[in-house]
């Protein structure tokens, strides 16, 4: 039984945006635009997704 993941692509700078969404940013493994990470769909993922939701893009994976 595998797990569920999710595909989470970088769209936007973080460059004027608050120390912490850049953290998180970091934090999911992005750091620039255009970056793909494919992460385990967690409670703590889906958290750090939906602080910075306007600078990324959430694909998700069957």
């Amino acid at each position: 039984m595998s797990k569920k993941t999710v595909t989470v692509i970088q769209t936007g700078s973080p460059i004027g945006r608050e120390a912490s969404q850049r953290q998180t940013l970091v934090g999911l493994g992005l750091n620039k635009i255009g970056r793909k990470r494919e992460l385990e769909d967690t409670p703590s993922v889906r958290g750090m997704i939906n602080k910075v939701k306007h600078l990324v893009r959430v694909e998700e994976a069957s």
